[in-house]
């Protein structure tokens, strides 16, 4: 019997040991498993603050850049209406200048003294006039284009910028 105890003994000794080190090693597990869930967390979490960082940044240069169409946008208003303005300026003196010279040549009219007189009048009148509107179209034309450049000129930067910078 006292073999038998001894046996007993050493059978749970055995397993003592075969528990001692079984748990060492699922602790060691546990650990090891906790440790690479932290890692793979703070990795996580770098990724997503890297990804947060980057979308702010984003969102702050379309801000400005949202900020400097409205501000190409508003320039190129400002331009169009100046030029409107002295375009409509351009117009009122060439009106006043039409004006005069219909006024002078009515009162030229009423004094002459033969149909041929008023016939070489109004035919000088009509020359006048028709050169004159030539040339005034001609200036209407180069103010009209000159102001379309004018005012498109801060839109095609923009447009530029969003080229280069979304490119």
């Amino acid at each position: 019997m006292i073999t038998k105890n001894k046996a007993i003994e050493a059978a749970v000794g055995e397993v003592k040991q075969a528990e001692a080190v079984t748990h060492e090693k699922t602790v060691e597990s546990v650990k090891h498993g906790v440790a690479t869930a932290a890692a793979g967390m703070e990795h996580a979490q770098v990724q997503m603050k890297e990804g947060l960082q980057k979308a702010m940044k984003t969102a702050e240069q379309m801000t400005a850049f949202s900020q400097g169409n409205v501000e190409a946008l508003m320039k190129s208003s400002q331009i169009l209406t100046t030029g409107l303005t002295e375009m409509s300026k351009l117009m009122a003196e060439m009106a006043r200048g039409s004006l005069d010279h219909t006024m002078s040549t009515f009162k030229a009219m009423s004094s002459v003294k033969s149909v041929k007189e008023a016939v070489e009048l109004q035919t000088s009148f009509a020359r006048a006039s028709m050169e004159k509107a030539m040339s005034e179209s001609g200036r209407i034309t180069e103010h009209s284009l000159k102001l379309a450049e004018q005012a498109f000129a801060p839109i095609t930067a923009r447009v530029n910028a969003a080229v280069e910078t979304f490119s």
